[in-house]
């Protein structure tokens, strides 16, 4: 645990005696607050009223000379210990406002001299003390007098100009008493709303990460401000109280009950969490950690947390293995929250998530909800050493966390899974989806400098597929060279030398190179620095080309479309140093590491029938194009003996021969070569990958004359697929045993009723009806439920879609929820589409943390996508302020609505879009718009080179 900075006696009386006062002051805050008219409150969000609050002092926002006009904290001021207390409001004042009071103390040195204080306060109101917006006091001697305060709106600060300048090295106390609205924005502190036996609730619960702890009170919210919190909670009576630490004590007071917490750890602001409401847990202990499952009553009652708390012991038990460092803290917390922006977040010792992520129901949600569930808690679990033990400096590393976090869930997962052979699914679920994003023009670097990262939307956007999955990629790639266990040593080394302390990536790097020091026997070409860094430093990954008539190997910088132009230049000049596992004709041979742009290796030289195999497993974090005889080969061992080699080196040439093929370094039949085999492919991973390359022919093709030929060639390849698991489930009565089984049976049942293979749509729509017929008996299965409900909807009428907004709207389970909400996006029907994006941006229908999800689902059908692009661009303004802004997924909703951009008229729609949007602007998605006008001129270049050969290909191969 974090140590607490205690404070002298003298101090802690006079401080006694104002919290005596705040505490009074909260309750007549409350009833100031409740009179308080909505009219008074400024555009910005920092109500001002004439009894609590100085008005805001206006800046200047075209300089950026003053440090409050700066995002960045002055460096001159250290916190140690916050004590905060807040009383969040469960029912709404007069105005239908929820609000929340409080008060807080920071403990803070001053590291340099200064006579200003500036500290982060974002959308709270402030009581005045004597003019002033906050009291300053010190221990053992006087404090500098505040001349005047005010608040910055632009930067979020508090501001206050002392008369003289605080003492280096002397320690001060920040007394502020605030209020602020308990909004359903679902960050910062924030209100959620859910209906339980018909009857509406309210939690208090939190958001804070990256730059929201600043709208909960004010503090210094930067990642390097480590301090010690010691919370207290003020709720009412029938609601519990949460936060970071075990609750020490819980009193009745005038104002309720009043919960106080253990001090936490030393830990950044970003991790703190508080939540007030009336769930109930389920718990065990596991070496000495109390482990609680937190939900809805009925959710607990049904048995939906048993399984997360079945999982989260063992995968904490592996992490201490894996990372040789006990779990630092008491108690770890996992709570499901009706509302909630994100997938997950690693708050220490109060992980908080979706439902869909936490809960599983063994009788109504499915294998992957199982599977999404394990993955989640192993990642965020994965966090609480890596992240909040040990954490960057600044948001720019950070896919150092999040990177880190996105690989060693595998880890976690399959320890608590060994047969589902999860470790493999990195390459679908991160590789190849980053691969793309990477491969743009638009793309960047792992790492960047510091002062590209400064306001909260940067900040928002390093929250990306290049932090999480190219992270994880590259990290894996690093593990494979240096071998698990000298990894895991270096992360050890790192972990405990660094522990509640800050860092930046080349102190990972020093750790792992003193790791490889100690390994007698381990050779690698160079410093993991000086490896690492063309990885990390540099966008993009290359294309590893090998020539097996001469042995010879080069690397070129890959993009999807070779005549864009790169304006970030590499000071590596996109050379990378590239790990390269091998085998010739099925056997495993040496690494060989390309550390220039060409070289050669002569063992690489074949001939006859002998082949040759780069990036074996998908080690390394590059694309791989061969000469034509050995693709030949290559192509012939697929077609007469497809399991020589294994599923992730079938899926790997699906993959690399497409985007090859669009980057024009082969040609496209060639790619097109690699289904062939298909018809005989009974594995998950190699159709998943087909099926993803192959979907984007269906969206540069189902609105032209090409998608008749694409579609009688998929059927034709997908027909033996459905027939197989037809004949393994005895008629689709049972589930296939194997996990990968399960998930193919899935898209063989999707393409077969995308494609019309005789017999699927019948099957789909004669479910469907007999749930219509009893919706209290559902016949479909689980794992089934999301491809039936899409197809029966689709293929039917207002009764299915009606039908489905029934049942979405009475279920109890949160996965099935998902599934049907997902599903009525299906419909072909475009006012029913037209009805359903009005309902997307109504919190009442759909709730908010789901609404760029529907209008993406809608974007996705055919028929939807136009009409969800009108209704973007018409609502632009509204989405951006209401569910944009930090968001961090916000940019798929870009990205998304876009995918199937291929003609000139689309793409000067979408520049104008830009333009004609510039003063609302983007927020987190500005990256997502640069990187869909690139997408879209790709498009257009690739339909127009490729078109007329695919229509050939595909009608011969179709005869």
């Amino acid at each position: 645990m974090g140590k607490v900075f205690y404070i002298s006696k003298n101090v802690a009386l006079g401080l006694l005696l104002m919290a005596i006062c705040a505490v009074i002051t909260i309750i007549a805050l409350s009833v100031a607050y409740d009179k308080e008219r909505a009219k008074n409150r400024d555009d910005s969000g920092h109500g001002q009223t004439d009894n609590t609050s100085t008005p805001t002092i206006p800046t200047t926002p075209s300089t950026e000379k003053e440090p409050w006009d700066r995002y960045r904290l002055p460096d001159s001021l250290l916190p140690l210990s916050y004590n905060v207390t807040l009383w969040p409001r469960l029912e709404p004042n007069e105005d239908g406002l929820y609000i929340f009071t409080g008060h807080s103390y920071v403990v803070f040195k001053c590291v340099k001299a200064t006579d200003l204080v500036i500290i982060h306060c974002n959308k709270l109101n402030l009581t005045s003390f004597d003019g002033h917006l906050a009291v300053l006091t010190a221990e053992h001697h006087s404090a500098p007098a505040i001349e005047r305060s005010w608040l910055v709106p632009k930067t979020h600060y508090l501001v206050l100009q002392l008369r003289n300048a605080l003492t280096e090295g002397s320690t001060y106390v920040l007394h502020t008493v605030f209020q602020g609205e308990l909004a359903d924005d679902l960050e910062g502190f924030y209100r959620s709303e859910y209906t339980e036996n018909g009857v509406t609730k309210i939690a208090a619960t939190s958001q804070m990460q990256a730059t929201y702890a600043r709208k909960a009170f004010p503090c210094f919210d930067e990642p390097a401000m480590k301090a010690v919190f010691n919370v207290t909670i003020i709720h009412s009576h029938g609601t519990i109280a949460l936060s970071n630490g075990r609750e020490i004590d819980t009193v009745n007071t005038i104002s309720g009950l009043e919960t106080k917490f253990e001090p936490t750890a030393r830990m950044s602001t970003y991790l703190l969490a508080f939540i007030v409401c009336d769930f109930t847990y389920i718990q065990s202990t596991q070496r000495g950690v109390l482990i609680r499952i937190w939900a809805r009553r009925k959710a607990i009652d049904d048995g939906q947390g048993d399984f997360a708390l079945n999982v989260t012991g063992p995968i904490l038990e592996f992490y201490e293995r894996y990372y040789n460092a006990a779990y630092p803290l008491a108690k770890s917390d996992q709570i499901a929250l009706p509302d909630f922006n994100a997938g997950a977040m690693e708050n220490w010792g109060l992980v908080t998530y979706r439902e869909t992520a936490l809960l599983y129901d063994p009788i109504i949600s499915s294998t992957r909800n199982k599977e999404r569930i394990v993955y989640v808690i192993a990642h965020e679990l994965a966090h609480m050493w890596f992240g909040n033990l040990v954490t960057v400096r600044w948001w720019n590393d950070l896919w150092l966390n999040e990177g880190f976090a996105s690989y060693v869930e595998y880890l976690g997962a399959d320890y608590v899974q060994p047969t589902w052979n999860v470790k493999d699914q990195i390459l679908l679920y991160d590789i190849h989806g980053v691969f793309g994003v990477d491969a743009l023009a638009s793309s960047h670097p792992l790492s960047c400098a510091e002062e590209e990262v400064s306001t909260p939307a940067q900040i928002s956007e390093m929250f990306s597929t290049i932090s999480y999955s190219k992270g994880a990629a590259v990290l894996r790639m690093l593990s494979e060279f240096l071998s698990e266990p000298v990894f895991a040593k270096g992360l050890s080394s790192y972990l405990n030398t660094f522990a509640f302390g800050n860092t930046v990536y080349t102190d990972l790097w020093d750790h792992l190179q003193q790791a490889v020091d100690q390994t007698p026997g381990l050779d690698i070409p160079h410093t993991v620095h000086e490896i690492m860094n063309r990885w990390t430093l540099q966008m993009g990954f290359p294309v590893v080309t090998i020539d097996t008539r001469t042995g010879s190997i080069t690397q070129k910088h890959f993009l999807l479309d070779p005549d864009s132009v790169v304006e970030r230049p590499s000071q590596f000049k996109y050379i990378w140093f590239v790990p390269i596992k091998w085998m010739k004709s099925g056997i495993d041979q040496q690494q060989f590491w390309l550390l220039q742009k060409t070289d050669t290796n002569d063992n690489m030289r074949v001939s006859g029938n002998d082949w040759v195999l780069a990036n074996t497993n998908v080690s390394g974090y590059f694309r791989v194009n061969y000469d034509p005889e050995n693709w030949d080969r290559l192509l012939a061992l697929l077609n007469s003996n497809h399991q020589a080699l294994s599923v992730m080196n079938r899926a790997q040439i699906i993959d690399d021969a497409f985007n090859l093929a669009r980057a024009k370094i082969i040609n496209t039949t060639l790619a097109l070569k690699t289904t062939k085999y298909l018809s005989k492919e009974m594995g998950y991973i190699p159709w998943d990958s087909a099926l993803r390359n192959l979907n984007y022919y269906i969206l540069m093709f189902d609105r032209t004359e090409v998608y008749g030929a694409l579609k009688s060639y998929l059927k034709k390849q997908i027909q033996p697929l459905y027939e197989h698991f037809k004949v393994l489930t005895e008629n689709w009565t049972k589930v296939p045993a194997a996990h990968g089984d399960q998930y193919n049976q899935i898209n063989a049942i999707s393409m077969g009723c995308k494609m019309g293979v005789e017999g699927c749509r019948e099957l789909t729509k004669n479910w469907f009806k007999q749930w219509m017929g009893n919706p209290a008996h559902n016949p479909i299965h689980p794992n089934l439920k999301s491809t039936v409900y899409c197809y029966a909807i689709a293929f039917g009428g207002h009764e299915e879609w009606d039908f489905a907004w029934t049942m979405y709207k009475n279920a109890t389970v949160a996965s099935e929820a998902s599934r049907l909400r997902e599903a009525m996006a299906c419909t072909q029907t475009p006012w029913l589409l037209n009805r359903y994006l009005e309902y997307s941006l109504n919190p009442s229908k759909i709730r908010k943390q789901d609404a760029t999800a529907t209008i993406l689902y809608i974007a996705r059908n055919i028929v939807g996508m136009p009409l969800a692009w009108d209704f973007v661009r018409a609502r632009w303004r509204y989405i951006f302020e209401q569910y944009g802004r930090g968001s961090f997924s916000f940019a798929g909703l870009i990205n998304g609505i876009t995918r199937r951009f291929s003609t000139e008229f689309e793409l000067e729609e979408l520049k104008k879009f830009k333009a004609d949007n510039e003063d609302i602007g983007f927020g987190s998605a500005t990256l997502a718009m640069e990187q869909a006008i690139e997408k879209t001129t790709a498009n257009i270049k690739w339909v127009s080179e490729n078109k007329a050969q695919v229509l050939q290909w595909l009608t011969d191969e179709s005869a």
